[in-house]
């Protein structure tokens, strides 16, 4: 069973910095791309970024490219999102994702609010 456990949440003055990890385990595939999504409130889900499996090649979406930074540490199967000048903008609950050609697995969410 694919299980992805988000962590590193909270509340934060804009400008400011956060890191999100999400552990992962249970899968063996290939071809995928492992990353973050969010959700604002009364929005739809956004993708943020993500790594492909095969390539190494990141996405950023538009609004958090240069500000945030996705890295892996492929040993303990971790993903992380390290985010910094936090706008309130990035206020949602963000979660991981494994994308793979035949199913998508989601974590919990984790909340992050930002102050202005």
């Amino acid at each position: 069973e694919v299980q992805l456990q988000a962590s590193g949440g909270g509340l934060v003055q804009a400008g400011g910095s956060l890191r999100l990890s999400c552990a992962a385990s249970g899968f063996t595939f290939d071809d995928y791309a492992i990353g973050w999504f969010r959700q604002a409130p009364g929005k739809e889900r956004e993708g943020v970024s993500c790594i492909s499996s095969i390539n190494d090649r990141i996405y950023y979406s538009d609004s958090v490219k240069g500000r945030f930074t996705i890295s892996s540490d492929n040993a303990k199967n971790t993903v992380y999102l390290q985010m910094n000048s936090l706008k309130p903008e990035d206020t949602a609950v963000y979660y991981c994702n494994i994308r793979t050609p035949r199913a998508d697995y989601w974590g919990q969410g984790t909340q992050v609010t930002v102050s202005s």
